[in-house]
This record gives C-alpha cells, structure tokens and sequence, in this order.
C-alpha cells in the first residue's frame, strides 16, 4: 500500500491525490475544501454548512430528486461534512461505477443552482439541526467549550451558525461566499480504492481545471484561549461537564505524543479516567477525553456527564489523574499499550477505503505532502516518558475553560466546586 500513492497539480492549483487499494472492490472520493467555520466572519456563520446542504439540492442538468436516483441506483454511500476548517463531499462507489461517481460529484460541486425555493426548504431544515443539537446535551456542551475557550474567535462559533443567520441567508449571499471561497488552491480532491491514478486524474480534469483562481479570501487569525467557568442551568436528569486546554497542532512535532497523552488520561477504556470514575466508582457512564487539532492550534479536552451529586467526586479525580500526569512519568505498560492503541488504530483504519481517502486529503492539506503508515508508525513509537511528562507538564501549567450544562443553580457554589 505505501508505494501505491500519486498525486498531480492540475494547471489551476487542485490537487489530486490518490492511493490505489488493489485488493478492494470499492473506490471512495471526496472533494475537500480547506474552508470551514472559522472563515467565516460573525455575519457569515453558518454558510459553510449551509452550502454543503445545498450543494446536492440541484444543478444546472439535475434535480435534487436525480441527483439521489442515480447515486442510490449504482448502490453509492455518499454524504458531506462541514467542520471548522474543512468541508468534504464524498461517494464511495463499486470501482466500475468510478466515472459516474466522478461525473456527479464534480457536477453539484461545479454546477450547483442554489435555487431560492430549495435555499427555503433547507432554511427550515437546519433550523431543525439547529435544535436537535441543542437538544443533545453530550453534544451541545462541546459548542458550549468551544464558546467558552475561544471566545469571539471564529473557532468558538458553532458550524450549523446562528437561527438568526439562517433565517436571513438567501441564494444571492451563498453564491457570492461560494465563489469567494472555493478557490482551487484550497481544493483538495481525493480516491482510494481499486483505481489507477492517471485515469483518475483525466476524469477529474476534465471538469475541475474550469475552476479559476480569486485572491479575495482573507487568511486565517490565529485565536487566544481564555480561561474560565461558564454554566447553562437547563432542566436535565445529569450535568453535563466540558473542559479544555489548549493542546498542539495538527501540524505540531509533538502531536503525537499528545495523541498518547490523551490515551492515557481518558482516550479509551483501559484509560485513567474511565478505569478510576466508571470501573472503580461508578461515578459516571460517559467519561472520555479528546482532542480537537486545527492547523495553527488545538485544544485538549474532558467530558463526562454526571449525577450532580457526584460532580465534585469527578472533578476531584480529573483534577488528581492531571496532576499525577504533570509530575509522575506514565507507565512502562501504559505507554506500551497506548503505543500499540494508536498503531492498531492507523493500521486498521487503512484497510478501509473511505478512511484512507480521507487520510491522504488531510495529510495533504496539513503538509502538503503523503505521510506513509510506517513513518506515521515510527513517529509513535518514538515517543518517550520524558516526551509525554515534558509535553503534560506544558499543557496543564494553566487553568482550564470549563462549561457545565444541566441541573444547576446555585452559580458560585458550582464554581467553586469544580476549580481545578
């Protein structure tokens, strides 16, 4: 698999990048976008989420309707994303189906009519997303952090945007943000799977070299964190608890070992975290922690959603497992295990055709180039105790943005509980 990566630059700047997987019956292909939510200005939030959704309600030679006929009638599993610096629209296809695969795809990206009727229709059904987030807390308390940590920073706006923005979007301003920012150096198209590149590259020429440059697109404002306790009282049988710090970027030498860092404190369940407050006090059913890794920051994070009876007993033990971290090395076994968990991960992941094609657009977005697993596999296993100790020593020197959404009122109190 690592000799089987090719990449072209089509004359306007697009990047094709592919990873032939002969022994798979399927291709899947993404066209990605390094433009997310924070491009967005306060205005415009929500956009690039409400482009995605747009993106297959019609073009100039297909309806809504036509567009899912013929991507269901050749057995596709296709879908998009917006996140806060990317947005991909992908298909993964039977590799006789590659040409038409290719075809749509590159006709709603290229040819998408924005309609007014349909901006309406979809108006109202990101409304509706809107408020199912906010009625999930496990998953509304994370857009709550974001908020907190990062203030009026765009990486604290959530992608799905405001209801007020989305009720005062319409075609016209789509359009002009679509132009704007789906510029070809920031275009990424990708494949893996049972393909051959050079065939690939000539279907996807084909349309995308139409694609023409348009410097009009500011760059991006590297954010401050900020530090603090934010609570959303709402009528919840649990309290729901977010904190974040800020870790490295995607792009960090030491990204790496923060990804074992995480693994140890919380990242899966022989982890510290979920061993001390779910196994050995049943203290919570939910209690993991994250990463989130952008191209200039990142952020390392907690949940758990607890008994408000137990929030300071959870809080304490977060608080102790952290600062053990700071001060003791991990384990030989705990640093072995996570190793292998992380390797494990990569290598399992790869033989999936979807996985691989998003690996290869994201390490060319953030390097610019293909990293192969055994480099990747090598750079884990590089890793020391000093580099982890080293690394938690510098994450944990500062306070933590926490919010806490769930049944609570007495505001002072519960900051004064869960300071860590």
């Amino acid at each position: 698999m690592e000799n089987n990566f090719a990449k072209t630059v089509l004359d306007n700047g697009i990047r094709v990048v592919t990873e032939r997987m002969p022994h798979a019956r399927s291709i899947a292909m993404g066209v990605w976008v390094n433009v997310g939510a924070r491009d967005e200005t306060q205005e415009e939030s929500g956009l690039s989420h409400f482009i995605e959704h747009m993106i297959f309600k019609g073009t100039e030679k297909r309806s809504a309707v036509q567009i899912a006929k013929e991507l269901d009638a050749i057995g596709a599993s296709w879908n998009a994303f917006t996140s806060k610096e990317n947005t991909c629209y992908h298909a993964k296809v039977m590799d006789n189906y590659l040409n038409t695969a290719v075809d749509i795809l590159s006709d709603i990206f290229l040819n998408s009519v924005f309609n007014d009727k349909e901006v309406e229709r979809e108006r109202q059904v990101i409304l509706q997303e809107i408020k199912m987030l906010e009625d999930t807390p496990e998953d509304y308390v994370h857009v709550l952090l974001a908020r907190t940590m990062w203030g009026g920073h765009s990486l604290g706006r959530c992608v799905l945007g405001t209801p007020q923005n989305i009720a005062n979007f319409d075609s016209k301003t789509i359009r002009q943000f679509f132009k704007r920012a789906y510029q070809p150096e920031r275009i990424v198209v990708s494949a893996a799977g049972n393909l051959n590149h050079a065939r690939f590259v000539e279907l996807v020429a084909r349309t995308f070299e139409v694609v023409r440059r348009d410097d009009n697109f500011p760059q991006r404002l590297s954010p401050v964190m900020n530090k603090g306790i934010t609570t959303q009282p709402k009528n919840l049988e649990q309290v729901h608890i977010c904190l974040g710090i800020k870790g490295v970027s995607a792009t960090d030498p030491r990204r790496h070992a923060c990804a074992i860092l995480n693994v140890i404190l919380g990242g899966n369940m022989s982890s510290r975290l979920f061993q001390e407050v779910r196994e050995r006090r049943g203290l919570a059913y939910s209690i993991y922690s994250f990463l989130s890794l952008y191209s200039d920051t990142g952020m390392l994070g907690v949940y758990a959603g607890v008994d408000k009876s137990n929030l300071q007993k959870v809080f304490e033990i977060i608080s102790s497992q952290i600062k053990e971290l700071k001060e003791k090395p991990v384990t030989a076994s705990e640093l072995k295990n996570a190793k292998q968990y992380l390797k494990g991960a990569l290598y399992l992941a790869a033989e999936n055709t979807e996985n691989q094609m998003t690996r290869i657009a994201q390490t060319e977005i953030n390097f610019g180039r293909y990293i192969p697993l055994k480099e990747a596999e090598n750079e884990i296993e590089r890793v020391t105790h000093e580099n982890i100790l080293e690394l938690s020593s510098d994450i944990f020197h500062s306070e933590f943005a926490i919010t806490l959404l769930g049944p609570i009122e007495d505001d002072v109190q519960i900051r004064q509980m869960v300071s860590l």
